[in-house]
């Protein structure tokens, strides 16, 4: 399991570099893709946090997870008001 976990980095690493083009696109439907994504790099970096006692980036991962799940909401409500 722990060689599972140091390699989480990797992915969380390339999850990150997709969500975050994937917010900056114009279509609604790949922002919020792209805040999914994200919350799943977010999990990926907690568990690789973890196991490497790193407590900053836990914080900083839980910080962005809920800004996430804000943007989540906001895209949300945009195509809702269409």
């Amino acid at each position: 399991m722990s060689e599972w976990i140091e390699f989480a980095q990797w992915p969380a690493f390339a999850a990150s570099v997709l969500a975050a083009w994937l917010v900056g696109s114009n279509a609604p439907a790949r922002r919020n893709l792209g805040f999914w994504v994200f919350l799943t790099s977010n999990v990926l970096w907690v568990a690789w946090g973890l196991k490497s006692n790193a407590l900053a980036l836990i914080a900083l991962q839980i910080c962005l997870a809920a800004m996430n799940i804000r943007g989540l909401w906001k895209t949300d409500a945009q195509e809702s008001s269409k």
